[in-house]
């Protein structure tokens, strides 16, 4: 083994260790390595920044924009609500079709937003037909999974792959060429999980459970036993001072609710900002005790809260609740640091963390990855937080709520653009990345996206990642290090023929996938699977299809994908419920796997 060897591996290996321990972030880890690998001597500045101008990273990009017209048009929510209509009272009826209605949109955006955008619908049906929700998320994020089994562009490790194949002089594969594997294991994987949803269990979803009233969802974070009203006296020192500089106190901040004021025999209520000027008169509501002491100084006047109280300013004020997402900026930083009201026009007013409503001062909790925030606002601010922030998702809206899609009249366009897109790509007409750009500027003709929309769309890290990780392989074939895995696995499994190989390719792309994400795993297997095949003499595949569907088999645990870190809070799983549920449907798909692709793939 050489030192060159030594070196990248050492860098590899450290690599997956940050990913693991999930500090820094993926991004940032992907940075420190297109730092590093230069510093080494063993790849240019070129070589190490080539992921860059890779036309694979700009159609990643360009997806997460189509992506971004489907959701901004309405034609998610309209699917889920179509679900809600025709799935009726039956369980299986239910399941069956909510796993087809993932998989179906999943294979033409991410399986992460599919499953973000159909929690709240499955949720709403669970307490509509009195299904517990823990026999219908674990079916969710199974969908997910397999979603990006079912076309080319389905999941980033689909198109690592293909670009690899490619890279290695070879045809690559077809748009459609993963189908038939995707389709066998999602009809597997709905009447596997028709089985598996009685060990799931859990208590029934209560009637409108999940849309629940303004007040309902106050007295759940116990939002209505810390707020207090009080009026503004004449006389105040608070008259005429801007909110953000009010203090009630030992320099405490208001979390003010918001503000009721009183004017020509009417009330009106006032959302609140930074910029919002106190009043004689104005009624507070506060997320705060103010002292005696306080109120004195201040001429406060208590008012008392009736039952209720809040459900009558619903249609005015916005109150939601928001999920943090896996790889959330919000991750370890306290409420109190997030800037919603500056950056997104909400207040936090409770907290649910790691499964349990935060009583008292909930403002220094450091949040992690599944908490739930209760925010807010106006409701256009709340559908903008849960259409345009990648670090929430909106999860809950209360029942005087509706669902608002911005771009709502353009999703006939929205569909279209798809449709051509997917034409464009099947024919060949042109490469992949020009169709996916295509349908993005049809998209932004049909007004579906906006620039604002589209960049935001556009998932960063996982473009930095990719880029960070792709010259790795190339390191790895220059210093030997492919050869080296690949001779350990003829050692190991050769004698026993090609098929047994496939197995184990399958298996190893499985076990690093529960350490770090699948587009890293896939980048470091697809190289060692097609060198495999090389070796052998055989085709390579059926060894880069078999890293495809491993890749996508992250069914084991709740943080071997996004996917599966989405379905844990509102689902109330345990690590122990994938570890039960998702093994056994893991080996499954390996079997499968090893039956079908030589069959379909001849080696």
């Amino acid at each position: 083994m050489s030192m060159d060897l030594v070196i990248v591996i050492v860098l590899l290996v450290a690599a997956v260790a940050m990913f693991a321990i999930g500090r820094p972030r993926m991004d940032v880890v992907a940075v420190l390595m297109i730092v590093a690998l230069p510093l080494t001597g063993i790849l240019t500045v070129p070589e190490t920044l080539a992921g860059f101008a890779d036309p694979n990273v700009v159609l990643i990009a360009a997806l997460f924009v189509v992506g971004e017209g489907l959701a901004r048009t309405g034609v998610t929510y309209r699917l889920g609500d179509w679900l809600a209509r025709t799935a009726g009272a039956s369980l299986t009826r239910l399941i069956v079709m909510l796993m087809l209605s993932v998989a179906l949109l999943g294979a033409v955006m991410s399986s992460t937003g599919v499953v973000a955008i159909f929690i709240p619908v499955a949720v709403s049906i669970a307490a509509r037909t009195g299904v517990s929700t823990r026999m219908l998320m674990m079916p969710l994020s199974f969908a997910g999974l397999i979603s990006g089994m079912l076309t080319l562009i389905a999941t980033t490790p689909n198109l690592v792959i293909d670009a690899e194949l490619q890279r290695a002089g070879l045809e690559g594969f077809g748009f459609f060429s993963i189908t038939p594997f995707g389709l066998v294991i999602l009809a597997l994987g709905i009447g596997y999980m028709l089985l598996a949803r009685r060990f799931l269990g859990g208590e029934a979803a209560g009637p409108d459970a999940a849309r629940r009233t303004f007040g309902s969802l106050m007295a759940d974070y116990h939002v209505d036993a810390r707020t207090h009203r009080y009026r503004v006296a004449a006389g105040s020192p608070l008259i005429g001072m801007p909110l953000a500089d009010v203090e009630l106190g030992d320099g405490l901040r208001a979390t003010v609710l918001m503000i009721e004021r009183s004017r020509l025999f009417r009330r009106t209520v006032h959302l609140t900002a930074d910029d919002v000027v106190v009043a004689k008169g104005d009624v507070l509501f506060v997320d705060v005790g103010v002292s005696s002491d306080a109120a004195r100084r201040l001429r406060l006047e208590r008012l008392k809260m009736t039952e209720g109280f809040f459900d009558e300013y619903s249609r005015q004020v916005g109150l939601a609740e928001v999920l943090i997402a896996p790889d959330s900026a919000a991750i370890g930083r306290s409420v109190r640091t997030l800037r919603l009201a500056s950056d997104h026009g909400v207040e936090a007013v409770g907290v649910r963390h790691r499964g349990r409503t935060v009583e008292g001062d909930y403002a220094d909790v450091r949040l992690a990855a599944g908490d739930t925030v209760l925010v807010t606002g106006s409701w256009p601010a709340i559908q903008r937080l849960g259409g345009t922030a990648r670090d929430y998702i909106l999860l809950d809206l209360p029942a005087e709520s509706a669902e608002v899609a911005p771009a709502a009249n353009q999703a006939v366009f929205a569909i279209g653009s798809v449709l051509v897109m997917v034409v464009l790509m099947v024919t060949g007409i042109v490469p992949n990345v020009i169709a996916a750009l295509i349908a993005c500027l049809l998209m932004g003709v049909f007004r579906c996206v906006d620039m604002g929309s589209a960049y935001r769309a556009i998932h960063w890290p996982t473009l930095l990642l990719i880029v960070g990780m792709l010259p790795f392989a190339l390191a790895l074939e220059r210093t030997g290090g492919v050869d080296l895995v690949v001779d350990g696995l003829l050692a190991l499994l050769g004698g026993a023929g090609p098929t047994v190989l496939l197995g184990g390719i399958f298996v190893l792309t499985a076990v690093i996938g529960l350490f770090v994400s699948n587009t890293a795993t896939a980048v470091l297997m697809a190289p060692i699977a097609i060198s495999t095949a090389a070796h052998l003499g055989v085709s390579p595949l059926p060894f880069a299809m078999m890293v495809a569907l491993a890749a996508s088999s992250a069914f084991m645990t709740p943080v071997s994908s996004p996917v599966n870190t989405l379905v844990v809070e509102p689902g109330r799983y345990r690590f122990a419920d994938f570890v039960r549920i998702g093994t056994p449907f893991t080996l499954l798909t390996l079997v499968v796997s090893v039956l079908l692709v030589p069959l379909l793939l001849p080696l």
